[in-house]
């Protein structure tokens, strides 16, 4: 186990004491920032030590991959001895409002990418570097580093044009039943938003956050992850994460949260 892995542990072993004193003494947060017109931000249905992890840039676990990313985005790789502040700079001037435009339509690509797609596609056109697998550390780590200089703006997604049939593509998902429990997405996070689940609270299935920390996990994850979670626990197979279905329900699923700031690194139960 690495010295980072034992420190995470640690910490995290200690906010189940620390969370509750801090939410007491932050006192209640504003939560109208958390919402746009009937949009709510997964933060709305959290309890109060789990917004006291968020809020406190200390105890919020997801710190670690912003560090993580930092390095990575410093860091040398590839024959071409390059890395990505060689070309890019500072990422906290270069890179704010960079994740607010992802997911879009990319004629290149001719079909949705996301900052994923489009960070792997940096590496290696321009450092000559090997692509990081989807939902690795190194990816995740370096997805949120570039997104949390985004923090605080929101997501405006491009749905018109060229974009248009994939976001029918996402939203049709979107609204499709599916497994062996015959369910759709809008079925829990449009009709069933503020219920219960086995003693949690449905939220409208936001991606703000993303990528977050979840606590169930014990580690980061993206969308595309939670998307996955989500098919499997409505008994349906999943996509493969980065695939085209994955990629047009995220662009649906972005503009169904117009407006909401961008919360990177988020943490959720």
């Amino acid at each position: 186990m690495t010295a980072r892995r034992i420190l995470a542990a640690v910490l995290l072993a200690a906010l189940g004491l620390l969370a509750p004193a801090l939410a007491t003494a932050q006192g209640a947060p504003n939560l109208a920032k958390f919402q746009v017109e009937d949009r709510k931000s997964g933060y709305f249905y959290m309890g109060t030590q789990t917004r006291a992890l968020q809020d406190d840039e200390f105890l919020n676990p997801g710190m670690f991959a912003i560090d993580q990313g930092k390095a990575i985005w410093n860091k040398i790789d590839g024959p071409k001895g390059q890395s990505c502040a060689a070309c890019h700079g500072n990422a906290e001037q270069t890179m704010k409002g960079v994740a607010a435009k992802y997911p879009r339509f990319d004629e290149r690509k001719g079909g949705v990418i996301n900052l994923e797609l489009v960070i792997n596609r940096e590496r290696t056109e321009r450092m000559g570097a090997a692509p990081l697998e989807y939902e690795s550390d190194a990816l995740l780590a370096l997805t949120t580093y570039i997104t949390y200089q985004s923090r605080g703006l929101t997501r405006e997604p491009v749905i018109a044009g060229p974009a248009a049939p994939f976001f029918e593509r996402g939203k049709e998902f979107f609204f499709t039943r599916r497994g062996q429990l015959d369910l759709s997405c809008a079925q829990c996070h449009d009709d069933r938003a503020g219920g219960k689940l086995r003693g949690d609270t449905i939220s409208q299935g936001q991606i703000n956050g993303f990528p977050f920390y979840r606590l169930i996990w014990r580690s980061m994850g993206s969308t595309h992850r939670m998307f996955q979670w989500c098919n499997t626990s409505m008994r349906a197979e999943p996509f493969a994460m980065g695939s085209e279905e994955y990629l047009n329900l995220e662009l649906y699923v972005a503009w169904r949260g117009r407006g909401l700031l961008i919360e990177t690194p988020a943490v959720r139960k």
